[in-house]
Protein backbone atom coordinates (compact mmCIF):
# COMPACT_ATOMS: atom_id res chain seq x y z
CA UNK A 1 0.00 0.00 0.00
CA UNK A 2 1.47 3.20 -0.75
CA UNK A 3 1.51 5.51 2.33
CA UNK A 4 1.42 8.73 0.69
CA UNK A 5 -0.95 8.53 -1.92
CA UNK A 6 -3.12 11.53 -1.49
CA UNK A 7 -6.56 11.36 -1.23
CA UNK A 8 -9.24 13.64 -3.71
CA UNK A 9 -10.08 15.86 -0.66
CA UNK A 10 -6.28 16.94 -0.16
CA UNK A 11 -5.95 17.58 -3.66
CA UNK A 12 -9.05 19.74 -4.17
CA UNK A 13 -7.82 21.28 -0.63
CA UNK A 14 -4.28 22.47 -2.26
CA UNK A 15 -6.09 23.13 -5.85
CA UNK A 16 -8.01 25.95 -3.46
CA UNK A 17 -4.98 26.95 -1.54
CA UNK A 18 -3.09 27.58 -4.99
CA UNK A 19 -5.65 29.28 -6.37
CA UNK A 20 -6.19 31.87 -3.39
CA UNK A 21 -2.73 32.55 -3.33
CA UNK A 22 -2.83 33.11 -7.39
CA UNK A 23 -5.56 35.18 -7.50
CA UNK A 24 -3.88 38.62 -6.82
CA UNK A 25 -0.85 38.08 -9.71
CA UNK A 26 -3.59 37.12 -12.24
CA UNK A 27 -5.90 40.08 -12.16
CA UNK A 28 -2.60 42.10 -13.07
CA UNK A 29 -3.35 40.82 -16.42
CA UNK A 30 -6.52 42.05 -17.21
CA UNK A 31 -5.65 45.42 -15.79
CA UNK A 32 -2.54 45.64 -18.24
CA UNK A 33 -4.35 45.63 -21.18
CA UNK A 34 -6.49 48.72 -20.02
CA UNK A 35 -6.80 51.78 -22.40
CA UNK A 36 -6.92 54.22 -20.06
CA UNK A 37 -3.40 55.95 -18.43
CA UNK A 38 -4.09 55.07 -15.12
CA UNK A 39 -4.19 51.54 -13.45
CA UNK A 40 -7.99 50.56 -14.08
CA UNK A 41 -10.52 47.55 -15.32
CA UNK A 42 -10.36 47.62 -19.11
CA UNK A 43 -14.02 47.64 -19.12
CA UNK A 44 -14.93 46.15 -22.55
CA UNK A 45 -12.03 49.13 -24.26
CA UNK A 46 -8.90 46.27 -23.79
CA UNK A 47 -5.69 48.17 -25.36
CA UNK A 48 -2.27 46.99 -26.41
CA UNK A 49 -0.74 50.52 -25.59
CA UNK A 50 0.96 49.64 -22.71
CA UNK A 51 2.68 46.67 -24.08
CA UNK A 52 3.92 49.33 -26.67
CA UNK A 53 5.05 51.95 -23.85
CA UNK A 54 6.99 49.45 -22.42
CA UNK A 55 8.56 47.89 -25.14
CA UNK A 56 9.49 51.16 -27.25
CA UNK A 57 10.47 53.10 -24.30
CA UNK A 58 14.59 53.28 -23.79
CA UNK A 59 14.37 53.31 -19.97
CA UNK A 60 12.50 50.38 -19.19
CA UNK A 61 14.67 48.05 -21.71
CA UNK A 62 17.93 49.57 -20.00
CA UNK A 63 16.46 48.84 -16.46
CA UNK A 64 15.96 45.23 -17.82
CA UNK A 65 19.16 44.85 -18.97
CA UNK A 66 20.90 46.24 -15.80
CA UNK A 67 18.89 44.24 -13.94
CA UNK A 68 20.20 41.27 -16.14
CA UNK A 69 23.29 41.53 -15.87
CA UNK A 70 23.59 42.43 -11.93
CA UNK A 71 21.96 39.58 -11.28
CA UNK A 72 24.00 37.63 -13.63
CA UNK A 73 27.20 38.45 -12.00
CA UNK A 74 26.06 38.57 -8.49
CA UNK A 75 24.70 34.69 -9.28
CA UNK A 76 28.36 33.85 -10.58
CA UNK A 77 30.01 35.47 -7.78
CA UNK A 78 27.63 34.79 -5.00
CA UNK A 79 27.62 30.86 -6.29
CA UNK A 80 31.39 30.96 -6.34
CA UNK A 81 31.50 31.94 -2.75
CA UNK A 82 29.32 29.91 -1.42
CA UNK A 83 30.42 26.42 -3.22
CA UNK A 84 33.87 27.32 -1.92
CA UNK A 85 32.93 28.50 1.40
CA UNK A 86 30.72 24.80 1.98
CA UNK A 87 32.95 23.18 0.80
CA UNK A 88 35.69 24.61 3.45
CA UNK A 89 32.95 23.48 6.25
CA UNK A 90 32.60 20.81 4.65
CA UNK A 91 36.31 19.61 5.28
CA UNK A 92 36.79 21.09 8.62
CA UNK A 93 35.35 19.12 10.62
CA UNK A 94 35.70 21.14 13.61
CA UNK A 95 33.32 23.37 16.02
CA UNK A 96 34.91 26.36 14.67
CA UNK A 97 32.77 25.56 11.59
CA UNK A 98 29.35 26.38 13.48
CA UNK A 99 30.52 30.00 14.48
CA UNK A 100 31.30 30.47 10.87
CA UNK A 101 28.23 29.47 9.44
CA UNK A 102 26.55 31.49 12.23
CA UNK A 103 28.35 34.48 11.11
CA UNK A 104 27.76 33.83 7.23
CA UNK A 105 24.54 33.26 7.69
CA UNK A 106 23.84 36.45 10.19
CA UNK A 107 22.74 38.69 6.85
CA UNK A 108 19.55 36.81 6.71
CA UNK A 109 18.77 37.13 10.78
CA UNK A 110 19.16 40.95 10.19
CA UNK A 111 16.03 43.44 8.80
CA UNK A 112 16.76 44.22 5.21
CA UNK A 113 16.40 48.00 6.02
CA UNK A 114 19.06 47.51 8.75
CA UNK A 115 21.21 45.27 6.06
CA UNK A 116 20.13 48.49 3.84
CA UNK A 117 21.16 51.07 5.92
CA UNK A 118 25.13 49.33 6.78
CA UNK A 119 25.25 48.48 3.31
CA UNK A 120 24.71 52.57 2.45
CA UNK A 121 27.62 53.50 4.36
CA UNK A 122 29.94 51.23 3.69
CA UNK A 123 29.38 51.86 -0.11
CA UNK A 124 29.97 55.41 0.62
CA UNK A 125 32.73 55.14 2.13
CA UNK A 126 33.99 52.88 -0.23
CA UNK A 127 33.09 55.67 -3.11
CA UNK A 128 35.88 57.53 -1.51
CA UNK A 129 38.61 55.23 -1.79
CA UNK A 130 37.34 53.42 -5.44
CA UNK A 131 34.66 55.76 -6.93
CA UNK A 132 33.67 52.94 -9.65
CA UNK A 133 32.75 50.50 -6.89
CA UNK A 134 30.83 52.86 -4.30
CA UNK A 135 27.36 54.33 -4.15
CA UNK A 136 25.13 54.51 -7.47
CA UNK A 137 27.31 52.02 -9.40
CA UNK A 138 26.67 49.37 -10.83
CA UNK A 139 29.43 46.93 -8.93
CA UNK A 140 28.58 48.55 -6.18
CA UNK A 141 25.00 47.11 -6.62
CA UNK A 142 26.63 43.51 -7.02
CA UNK A 143 28.57 43.58 -4.22
CA UNK A 144 25.62 44.42 -2.14
CA UNK A 145 23.59 42.00 -3.91
CA UNK A 146 26.54 39.31 -3.01
CA UNK A 147 26.31 40.46 0.73
CA UNK A 148 22.78 39.47 0.65
CA UNK A 149 22.60 36.74 -1.33
CA UNK A 150 25.66 34.72 -0.21
CA UNK A 151 23.68 33.22 2.97
CA UNK A 152 20.96 31.60 1.29
CA UNK A 153 23.51 30.10 -1.31
CA UNK A 154 25.19 28.77 1.51
CA UNK A 155 22.35 27.16 2.73
CA UNK A 156 21.76 25.13 -0.38
CA UNK A 157 24.96 24.17 -0.57
CA UNK A 158 24.90 22.69 2.82
CA UNK A 159 21.77 20.78 2.34
CA UNK A 160 23.45 19.48 -0.78
CA UNK A 161 26.45 18.66 1.24
CA UNK A 162 24.73 16.58 3.82
CA UNK A 163 23.61 14.48 1.01
CA UNK A 164 27.05 13.20 0.10
CA UNK A 165 28.50 10.12 1.61
CA UNK A 166 32.27 11.19 2.94
CA UNK A 167 33.05 7.52 2.41
CA UNK A 168 34.04 8.52 -1.10
CA UNK A 169 36.11 11.65 -0.51
CA UNK A 170 37.79 9.12 2.34
CA UNK A 171 38.37 6.89 -1.05
CA UNK A 172 39.50 9.30 -3.36
CA UNK A 173 42.49 10.15 -1.01
CA UNK A 174 43.58 6.57 -0.21
CA UNK A 175 43.69 5.92 -3.97
CA UNK A 176 46.42 8.63 -4.22
CA UNK A 177 44.10 11.85 -5.04
CA UNK A 178 45.14 15.35 -3.78
CA UNK A 179 43.05 17.40 -2.47
CA UNK A 180 42.15 19.15 -5.52
CA UNK A 181 41.64 16.34 -7.72
CA UNK A 182 39.22 14.97 -4.75
CA UNK A 183 37.34 18.22 -4.71
CA UNK A 184 36.97 18.88 -8.31
CA UNK A 185 36.79 15.16 -9.78
CA UNK A 186 35.01 13.56 -7.12
CA UNK A 187 32.79 15.85 -4.60
CA UNK A 188 31.81 18.55 -6.97
CA UNK A 189 30.34 16.29 -9.91
CA UNK A 190 28.37 15.21 -7.28
CA UNK A 191 27.04 18.63 -6.28
CA UNK A 192 25.79 19.46 -9.58
CA UNK A 193 22.12 20.22 -8.51
CA UNK A 194 23.18 22.10 -5.38
CA UNK A 195 25.36 24.28 -7.16
CA UNK A 196 22.65 25.18 -10.50
CA UNK A 197 20.00 25.50 -7.56
CA UNK A 198 22.37 28.00 -5.71
CA UNK A 199 23.31 29.71 -9.42
CA UNK A 200 19.71 29.90 -9.96
CA UNK A 201 17.89 31.43 -6.42
CA UNK A 202 21.36 34.00 -6.41
CA UNK A 203 19.50 35.25 -9.41
CA UNK A 204 16.27 35.26 -8.51
CA UNK A 205 16.89 36.88 -5.19
CA UNK A 206 19.40 39.60 -7.06
CA UNK A 207 16.71 40.15 -9.85
CA UNK A 208 13.90 41.31 -7.56
CA UNK A 209 16.08 42.78 -5.08
CA UNK A 210 14.48 46.28 -3.99
CA UNK A 211 15.05 47.22 -0.52
CA UNK A 212 18.74 47.17 -0.32
CA UNK A 213 18.76 48.82 -4.04
CA UNK A 214 16.52 51.80 -3.15
CA UNK A 215 19.01 52.64 -0.47
CA UNK A 216 22.69 52.54 -2.88
CA UNK A 217 21.41 54.02 -5.58
CA UNK A 218 20.32 57.02 -6.80
CA UNK A 219 20.48 58.28 -10.66
CA UNK A 220 22.91 56.27 -12.41
CA UNK A 221 21.78 52.82 -11.82
CA UNK A 222 17.94 52.02 -12.13
CA UNK A 223 17.09 48.52 -12.08
CA UNK A 224 14.02 47.07 -13.21
CA UNK A 225 12.65 46.48 -9.15
CA UNK A 226 13.45 49.83 -8.76
CA UNK A 227 11.74 51.17 -12.21
CA UNK A 228 8.32 49.52 -10.51
CA UNK A 229 8.65 50.91 -7.20
CA UNK A 230 9.05 54.17 -8.59
CA UNK A 231 6.20 53.93 -11.13
CA UNK A 232 3.95 52.45 -8.34
CA UNK A 233 4.80 55.14 -6.00
CA UNK A 234 5.03 58.30 -8.11
CA UNK A 235 2.71 58.15 -10.78
CA UNK A 236 0.72 54.42 -10.97
CA UNK A 237 1.92 53.55 -14.30
CA UNK A 238 -0.09 51.08 -16.27
CA UNK A 239 3.10 49.68 -17.94
CA UNK A 240 4.16 48.48 -14.35
CA UNK A 241 1.42 45.54 -15.08
CA UNK A 242 2.29 45.13 -18.55
CA UNK A 243 6.09 44.54 -17.38
CA UNK A 244 4.52 42.41 -14.68
CA UNK A 245 2.64 40.04 -17.24
CA UNK A 246 5.34 39.84 -19.09
CA UNK A 247 7.45 38.44 -16.01
CA UNK A 248 4.52 36.03 -14.92
CA UNK A 249 4.93 34.47 -18.24
CA UNK A 250 8.42 33.99 -18.76
CA UNK A 251 8.31 32.46 -15.05
CA UNK A 252 5.72 30.04 -16.20
CA UNK A 253 7.89 29.30 -19.07
CA UNK A 254 10.78 28.70 -17.28
CA UNK A 255 8.84 26.40 -14.89
CA UNK A 256 7.21 24.43 -17.80
CA UNK A 257 10.80 23.81 -19.90
CA UNK A 258 11.97 22.43 -16.30
CA UNK A 259 8.93 20.08 -15.92
CA UNK A 260 9.55 18.99 -19.38
CA UNK A 261 13.16 18.22 -18.94
CA UNK A 262 12.26 16.14 -15.69
CA UNK A 263 9.79 14.08 -17.25
CA UNK A 264 12.10 13.58 -20.25
CA UNK A 265 14.79 12.35 -17.52
CA UNK A 266 11.98 10.50 -15.93
CA UNK A 267 11.36 8.87 -18.86
CA UNK A 268 14.83 8.06 -20.12
CA UNK A 269 15.60 6.62 -16.57
CA UNK A 270 12.61 4.50 -16.75
CA UNK A 271 13.73 3.22 -20.26
CA UNK A 272 16.91 2.97 -19.31
CA UNK A 273 15.91 0.04 -16.57
CA UNK A 274 13.35 -1.98 -19.06
CA UNK A 275 16.05 -2.35 -21.32
CA UNK A 276 18.37 -3.40 -18.10
CA UNK A 277 15.59 -5.75 -16.99
CA UNK A 278 15.01 -7.24 -20.30
CA UNK A 279 18.53 -7.77 -21.47
CA UNK A 280 19.53 -11.18 -21.84
CA UNK A 281 21.80 -12.39 -18.86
Amino acid sequence: MNTHKTGLSTRLLATVAMAFMLFPLLTVIPVSFTSKRYLSMPNGNWSLRHYEALLGNPEWMASILQSLGIAFATSLIATALAVSFSLGIWYLRSRLATVLIGLVLLPMAIPPVISALVLYFMETNLGRIAPGFGYDTIPGVIIAHVVMVVPYGVVTMLVALSQIDRRIELASRNLGASLMQTTFLVVMPNLKLGIASTALLSFALSWEEVAVTLFITSVDVNTLPRRIWGGLRDNVDPSVAAISVLLIGVTLLVLCARLLLQYLAERKAREATTRAATAPA
